[in-house]
């Protein structure tokens, strides 16, 4: 059984745990640097960036976590994980840094301005269907490095909401938070083929 490893310092960690076991995963909640051990992939739930790396340093999780990523871990990072993920992200924060793309954080304004969107994911299974995205207090992928596949932006601005780099995926959205559960079908598929 696949085991993947959901950040559970803060954020909605909970909700991609109840996508993961459904779809037939081990999903565990992954808090200190032990909880790393035996993992074949590890989600970065959305919540809040600066308090995520925070956290992250004070439990000396952070440094594993930069050392799992380049050692080849599959991780997805969704908001605010995408933000963590990211190479620069325009702001002085503890970061993982391995995902070469710059991020600009809340890029469509605040709460209130959260919105939905409908988006065309062609790597999807069922690409002519589209994926239903919910952006809260989203951050944007404003620059991707060449070995970035972009894998979704959004049709009226060209904003790049989702990418993936080898076993490094991001999205700037919340797929756990709607019935739709391609993407985690789509990393633990990415996990499968890099264990």
């Amino acid at each position: 059984m696949t085991r993947i490893g959901v950040l559970a310092l803060q954020g909605d960690f909970r909700e991609h745990i109840c996508v993961l076991r459904r779809l037939g995963a081990e999903a565990n909640e992954v808090r200190l640097p032990q909880h790393l051990a035996g993992l074949d992939g590890l989600i970065l739930p959305g919540g809040e960036s600066t308090t995520i790396g925070k956290l992250a340093a004070e439990y000396q999780l952070l440094d594993p976590l930069c050392e799992s990523a380049a050692n080849g871990l599959p991780m997805w990072g969704t908001c605010a994980g995408l933000i963590l993920l990211a190479r620069d992200v325009g702001h002085l924060q503890p970061l993982i840094g391995a995902l070469d793309v710059q991020v600009k954080r809340n890029a469509f304004g605040r709460q209130v301005d959260s919105f939905e969107a409908d988006l065309t994911v062609s790597a999807l299974i069922e690409p002519e269907r589209p994926f239903r995205a919910v952006f809260i207090r989203a951050p944007l992928i404003s620059n991707a490095g060449p070995d970035v596949r972009v894998l979704a932006s959004l049709e009226d601005t060209n904003g790049i909401v989702a990418v993936q780099q080898g076993h490094l995926l991001g999205t700037a959205f919340h797929p756990e938070l709607t019935d739709d559960d391609r993407f985690h079908r789509y990393f633990m598929k990415l996990v499968e083929e890099m264990t």
